[in-house]
């Protein structure tokens, strides 16, 4: 994609201390924004988008019974397909700007040990027990990534060094593990060579700590090689107590990232150049979920996000992607999770993505998954009918915006579809009886 008048400004002025002051004077920019295609099914993800402009995720086919990792490029679609089973998706932001992507597919394999492994919570209807892998794209041609030993992968992210990262199986029957679950997992680092894997260990237990986390898992990396992700006990895979401690490695050895109160869910999702990292955190110091996003810095720690205003007692979010400008993006909600809006953090404030709209668009940005350097945004976006589209947000200043300050409560109670809401559930390892009712 073409550069912006709005990364140029920014690129000039950062670092200087004069972006805030710039950006109250104009009013900030507006956002340009357009659906990506789908491939005939109701259900689309953008999810990663590097400095090219390619933007990775997921589409339904047709029926909604299965999904494919999707490529969108200028506009266009394209379906990277699967290893040979039925779904496969690109989840977390890529940040590799060579054209290689990395996410999960399902093969042809089933599990023996009729496990349903993390991959099967993203994709649709009821898990298949078809093993999954890890896979890394180079434009186009889908690599199945090696395990250590067990059945399943996963992949993430992958930098400009040819390392992905993500978390595998070994052999391990891992006691923690909620059935269907069996065996162990641990956070690995594929590369640079084409079947070189690296295991990345747990967390040691802290001071005072009496329980000992057994697996690890990696969610993104950067090209000083600096890897994020969880440690704790087995759980299910995702979500929940597999995610007690939010780490980083460097050199290979885990450091404690901190929290922000609460007790697991504490998952980082992104990191940037310079080793600023963004996730959502527990503030809750029980067992349940109150998930914040967060900014962590070596410097600063962690750093409570907050929510978007005017969500009310319960409200929830999570901050899923960064660049190297320090934007962040992610996602807003109402308790529950029934109603949810796409956010941008910067120079300290979050706001609703979809007040800085550009006149013409008519649907609801519910999630924004990933930004580039240029501050282009990828995500999700729901229309009147239901439809869940991946979207592609251009920052650029003279946009006119969409919405009015009157029109505010109206943005943030539109319900969150059925389908978005239970898929955003399943992510984080639960399920819609765990909030009762929404009201």
């Amino acid at each position: 994609m073409r550069k912006i008048p709005y990364a140029i400004l920014i690129a000039t002025l950062a670092g200087s201390g004069a972006v805030a002051q710039a950006l109250a004077a104009s009013g900030g920019p507006g956002y340009s924004v357009y659906n990506l295609p789908s491939a005939g099914g109701t259900f689309s993800s953008g999810n990663s988008i590097d400095n090219l402009g390619i933007i990775g995720g997921n589409a339904n086919q047709p029926g909604d019974k299965t999904t494919h990792a999707t490529v969108w490029l200028f506009g266009s679609r394209f379906d990277l397909g699967t290893l040979g089973g039925a779904n496969s998706s690109i989840q977390w932001p890529v940040k590799n700007s060579l054209g290689v992507i990395s996410g999960m597919a399902e093969t042809a394999d089933v599990n023996p040990l009729g496990e349903a492994w993390s991959c099967s919570a993203f994709f649709p209807g009821a898990a298949t027990l078809h093993n999954c892998a890890g896979f890394v794209s180079d434009w186009g041609k889908l690599r199945a990534l090696p395990t250590l030993g067990g059945y399943n992968s996963f992949a993430t992210g992958t930098n400009n060094l040819g390392q992905t990262v993500g978390w595998a199986e070994n052999t391990v029957h891992d006691s923690t593990c909620n059935p269907p679950q069996v065996l162990q997992f641990r956070a690995v680092v594929w590369g640079p060579g084409k079947d070189q894997i690296e295991e990345l260990p747990p967390l040691p237990p802290l001071p005072g700590e009496t329980t000992v986390d057994t697996v690890s898992a990696a969610t993104a990396i950067n090209d000083q090689g600096q890897v994020v992700g969880i440690s704790g006990i087995c759980s299910n895979a995702v979500g929940g107590l597999s995610a007690i401690h939010a780490v980083i490695w460097q050199h290979g050895q885990p450091t404690y990232m901190g929290n922000i109160g609460g007790a697991a869910w504490n998952t980082p999702m992104a990191i940037n150049r310079n080793g600023a990292v963004v996730g959502f955190a527990n503030v809750q110091t029980g067992r349940g979920l109150l998930a914040h996003a967060f900014l962590w810095t070596q410097s600063g720690g962690m750093q409570d996000l907050g929510t978007l205003p005017g969500q009310g007692a319960g409200a929830q979010s999570q901050a899923l992607g960064i660049n190297k400008l320090g934007q962040v993006v992610g996602l807003s909600c109402m308790a529950g999770f029934a109603s949810c809006q796409a956010f941008l953090w910067q120079n300290g404030v979050m706001a609703n993505l979809n007040e800085l709209v550009a006149t013409g668009y008519r649907d609801q940005l519910i999630q924004a998954s990933d930004i580039n350097d240029e501050g282009v945004i990828t995500g999700e976006a729901v229309d009147a009918s239901g439809e869940v589209l991946s979207f592609v947000a251009t920052p650029g200043y003279g946009l006119s915006r969409n919405v009015a300050a009157s029109t505010n409560a109206a943005i943030q109670g539109v319900p969150l579809p059925a389908k978005l809401r239970t898929k955003l559930l399943q992510r984080i390892g639960l399920k819609a009886s765990d909030f009762g009712a929404v009201k």
